[in-house]
């Protein structure tokens, strides 16, 4: 699993996502990275980025991590957003990347899922940062993961 494959499914799983820019840029087994820019398409009417073209790209870091770690185990599983929080500091302008480094504690959830064979919680935040690096918004995502039967 790489980013050009999940970029790949974005745009036949996600299409809303593809068309309004949001793109991996980074994956790794520790951290996850995406990237939009603002333009007319992804817009609200205040000139900035519409929050939900944020929240897709910041969504993308944290699930990204979990269907990688998923796609590593022999044994399938269900992952599903549960609950997620949002808080926005700056306007949303020019290219907005999105962080995500909690590769570490996926793995030990999965792990603490396939040992327990209870399904589990996962609490995971995305960053948002300007072209400035100065925090745009950041993100909350509560997973749900558990081995399906």
């Amino acid at each position: 699993m790489n980013s050009t494959k999940i970029n790949f499914f974005l745009f036949f799983k996600l299409p809303s996502a593809w068309w309004s820019g949001v793109r991996l840029t980074h994956l790794s087994s520790t951290s996850a990275k995406s990237k939009v820019k603002h333009k007319w398409f992804n817009q609200n009417p205040f000139r900035s980025m519409y929050f939900a073209v944020q929240a897709m790209a910041a969504e993308l870091t944290t699930g990204a991590l979990v269907m990688q770690e998923i796609n590593r185990n022999p044994q399938n599983f269900s992952m599903l957003v549960l609950e997620n929080q949002s808080f926005f500091h700056k306007k949303a302008t020019g290219v907005i990347r999105f962080e995500c480094n909690q590769g570490e504690l996926v793995r030990e959830t999965i792990e603490r899922c396939k040992s327990t064979k209870e399904g589990q919680t996962l609490n995971l935040k995305s960053l948002g940062y300007n072209e400035k690096n100065e925090l745009v918004s950041h993100f909350q995502f509560i997973w749900t993961i558990k081995l399906k039967k």
